[in-house]
């Protein structure tokens, strides 16, 4: 594998290493204000990225099909939408916040419930770094070393508070500092997983790559939608999520096409 692809699939899964970390360093659990910025500016980074670094370009890769140039992307969008959904139907876990356990019915300890939430939000996450550096690798145009970096980086500052969110509340439950930073990084071992992945299967499936980037970009727009919104809007003081969406959407546009 490439240098500077290892590099790239592995600035996510540092992000969340250090957001885990925190366990060490502060006292108390996050504040539900806080949690619910965190879920708002997480979803501001995966919807600016569905855009900028997924769709448009699965778009632009099918140009020669003129009109119909977005059949690609809305056939692997829908594609990416309907296998987070069967995901989310078959693996048990547990939403931060939430007591009723989703998924296929399992006698799992709650961290672990909560674990494989983090763990199935972080799956199209990996796949969407995958399949860009993929498109980098196989020579695509419209996705630049620069751009699949903006991607990684942008997803890397998003998983800063995810290893947070995971970590801090089972400290908070008993658990040691070592064991909760160990759950709060394995969390986030999927994404480097779930590129190295993508990677080997595009390299065999260069022709699809519109419809694995759009996939990518179906599969984070679920999570957004299903699971982060409801987490921001919930209860009083919904605006925190709301103006921090909007700080998460507009810094990785701003990396996506400064990078770009």
């Amino acid at each position: 594998m490439n240098i500077h692809v290892f590099q790239g699939i592995m600035i996510p899964f540092a992000g969340t290493l250090l957001g885990a970390a925190c366990v060490f360093f502060m006292k108390n659990k996050l504040s539900a204000s806080v949690q619910k910025g965190l879920s708002g500016f997480a979803a501001g980074v995966m919807s600016a990225a569905s855009i900028w670094s997924l769709l448009i370009p699965a778009i632009d890769q099918s140009r020669t099909l003129g009109r119909l140039s977005f059949l690609p992307a809305f056939i692997g969008f829908w594609a990416g939408i309907l296998f987070l959904l069967l995901l989310d139907e078959l693996i048990p876990h547990l939403h931060p916040g939430s007591s009723e356990p989703e998924g296929v019915k399992a006698h799992l300890k709650k961290t672990t419930m909560l674990t494989l939430a983090v763990v199935l939000h972080n799956i199209p996450e990996g796949m969407a770094v995958g399949v860009v550096f993929a498109g980098f690798v196989s020579g695509s145009r419209s996705i630049t070393l620069a751009a699949a970096l903006a991607l990684s980086i942008g997803i890397a500052i998003q998983n800063f508070p995810e290893g947070a969110i995971v970590s801090m509340p089972l400290r908070s439950a008993g658990m040691s500092k070592s064991r909760s930073f160990v759950y709060g990084a394995l969390s986030g071992i999927v994404e480097p997983a779930a590129a190295y992945i993508t990677i080997l299967l595009s390299e065999h499936l260069v022709p699809l790559m519109p419809y694995l980037l759009s996939f990518a970009a179906g599969a984070m727009m679920y999570v957004v939608v299903e699971e982060l919104v409801p987490e921001m809007a919930q209860g009083k003081h919904s605006n925190i999520g709301t103006i921090l969406f909007a700080a998460g959407f507009t810094v990785m546009m701003m990396l996506d096409i400064a990078l770009g």
